[in-house]
């Protein structure tokens, strides 16, 4: 038994509409330039940490030299599985990671395991990343920013630091572990407002989205503010 997950109340619950999220996810492609260009993986072998049903295993495999999805979730694995024949999907987990040690040039684990908060110590996950890191390899951890952009209102609204950390927490625990934090201002951009509005209140159960729904009832796209927590291996 994964003792380190807790399953997911958007992915996990509701796969088919978080499919419809991930569609709407950085059409202007900012937050894949800034991945690129943190940690190239071209003809490298990568790791999606908390791969979930595998959506971006296809892209990364455009490039790859190898490519692992490692997923918590055995309900997701199937179909995580199915997305390409160019990747390996395994079952395990942020702190069970079933890879050979120095044996992976770039890990991205995006909205997964770390959310580091003084309830919450990562430092376990942390360290078995590194230890699957060759040596210059880097861990991306794709985050929410707190501060910038439309999404970030929802999550103050959300009072979304209860179930995430607080923001100056996050920040002060990556640099203290050696990260460097990059802003990456991106979007979502959903065919209809009805999308939005359903992914929406998806995200935030609590109804506490309601009235920013409200104030943007025709809205089909909103601002969103990612921070990229980059973790090198020493060469």
């Amino acid at each position: 038994m994964l003792t380190d997950f807790v399953k997911a109340w958007n992915q996990g619950q509701n796969v088919d509409l978080y499919e419809i999220e991930n569609d709407a996810i950085d059409h202007e492609e900012t937050l894949w330039r800034a991945l690129r260009t943190a940690a190239p993986w071209d003809g490298k072998d990568l790791l999606d940490l908390g791969c979930g049903t595998g959506y971006w295993l296809p892209r990364y495999a455009k490039t790859t030299r190898t490519l692992y999805g490692v997923e918590p979730d055995t309900s997701l694995l199937e179909t995580a599985t199915n997305r390409t024949a160019d990747a390996t999907v395994l079952q395990g987990s942020a702190e069970h990671i079933p890879l050979n040690n120095s044996s992976i040039d770039v890990v991205h684990a995006r909205f997964a395991y770390f959310f580091p908060s003084p309830n919450n110590d990562c430092s376990a996950g942390l360290r078995e990343a590194l230890r699957v890191l060759r040596p210059g390899g880097s861990l991306i951890v794709i985050d929410n920013d707190q501060e910038g952009g439309d999404f970030a209102e929802l999550l103050r609204a959300g009072n979304t630091a209860k179930h995430q950390g607080p923001g100056d927490f996050i920040l002060c625990w990556w640099q203290d572990q050696g990260a460097a934090t990059q802003k990456v201002m991106s979007s979502w951009t959903f065919n209809t407002p009805e999308d939005l509005a359903k992914v929406v209140a998806m995200e935030f159960p609590d109804n506490s989205a309601d009235s920013w729904l409200q104030a943007h009832a025709r809205q089909s796209t909103l601002s969103y503010g990612y921070l990229l927590h980059i973790v090198s291996k020493a060469s």
